[in-house]
């Protein structure tokens, strides 16, 4: 039995196809990260595997049942699955405790260690006015998780969230799958906040899937610069700019750009060292655990990462990691 059979979804949304062919299986409780541009399909594609939009095209099945969208019938959902849009709404002047209490399905024991997985256990008594955003946000999950479901769906949990309150939900998120048992699937705007959670990641571009893989093979291993550039910085070099690397002993497919994360360039001491290239420090800048250095080649620049910065004008000898290029 298959958990999640996404199988040739396509839809067009005002005039514009905001998926194509849209193909994937997920078993359970293996975490999939949706990653794409603004624009590129990842919302409504969620609402579509939740039954809450009504593809033109293809189906979806939940456990071997399809998931007909509202199209298809009076109250639209499927049995199993809950989706946090970022819309979410809560009732006005309600206390927490009341909010939860109008859902529960759970015995009281198991209730209290939902609350306690969702940071909430604490609000019970205030109201849904007194809360910041990112409580508002947790105690709205709270709501879908007390119904016991086997798959979650969460549209952008990031977004508008202070990094104290996006470092919280990343820990709630985490738990929901480690001591519940739920299976998810997550839409962020920014990739790098997936990297380290999910097992699978799938690229989305004007709503085809382009690249699908695991987080390392789609960070260090990008199909192509859209894909590369969605999840940090990248150094990619001209076919005609690479003279410079010669001396790194690096085959290059003829046609290729060179693709190099600013990781994978490292500084040795050693100027004279083989299989190293010698550049330029143009800048260094700040970013708390690393500074992104600026080096100047003959033909191009390239950015690294160092972990001190580097004095501008001073002449810095790079070797590449092992495995560090990849050709696109």
């Amino acid at each position: 039995m298959n958990f999640l059979q996404v199988a040739n979804i396509s839809r067009t949304e005002r005039d514009e196809q905001a998926l194509s062919n849209v193909s994937f299986t997920q078993p359970a409780f293996h975490k999939i990260a949706v990653a794409g541009e603004t624009g590129s399909g990842k919302s409504s594609l969620l609402k579509i595997i939740a039954g809450l939009t009504q593809p033109d095209s293809g189906n979806v099945f939940f456990e071997d049942v399809r998931i007909e969208g509202p199209a298809e019938k009076l109250i639209p959902g499927h049995k199993g699955i809950v989706y946090l849009s970022q819309q979410f709404e809560l009732p006005n002047f309600l206390t927490v405790a009341q909010v939860l209490e109008y859902v529960n399905e759970l015995p009281e024991e198991e209730a209290q260690a939902l609350f306690k997985i969702c940071h909430i256990n604490h609000l019970m008594k205030r109201r849904t006015d007194q809360l910041s955003g990112g409580e508002k946000q947790r105690i709205a999950l709270a709501r879908l998780l007390i119904t016991s479901p086997k798959l979650l769906l969460l549209d952008e949990p990031f977004s508008n969230l202070d990094m104290i309150h996006k470092s919280t939900l990343k820990s709630v998120i985490h738990d929901i799958g480690e001591h519940l048992k739920i299976t998810c699937i997550l839409v962020s705007h920014d990739p790098l906040d997936t990297l380290s959670w999910a097992d699978e990641i799938i690229v989305l571009k004007e709503g085809k899937i382009v690249q699908q893989g695991s987080p390392q093979e789609v960070y260090q291993h990008p199909i192509n610069e859209y894909v590369g550039g969605l999840f940090g910085k990248y150094n990619l070099i001209a076919p005609d700019k690479t003279s410079a690397f010669a001396a790194l002993s690096i085959e290059q497919p003829a046609g290729k750009k060179m693709f190099i994360r600013p990781e994978n360039l490292i500084v040795t001491e050693d100027t004279s060292a083989s299989h190293s290239i010698r550049g330029v420090v143009k800048n260094s800048s700040f970013f708390g655990h690393d500074y992104e250095i600026t080096v100047m080649l003959p033909e191009n620049n390239i950015v690294i990462k160092h972990s001190e910065p580097l004095v501008k004008g001073s002449v810095v000898s790079l070797q590449l990691r092992e495995n560090g290029v990849w050709f696109i």
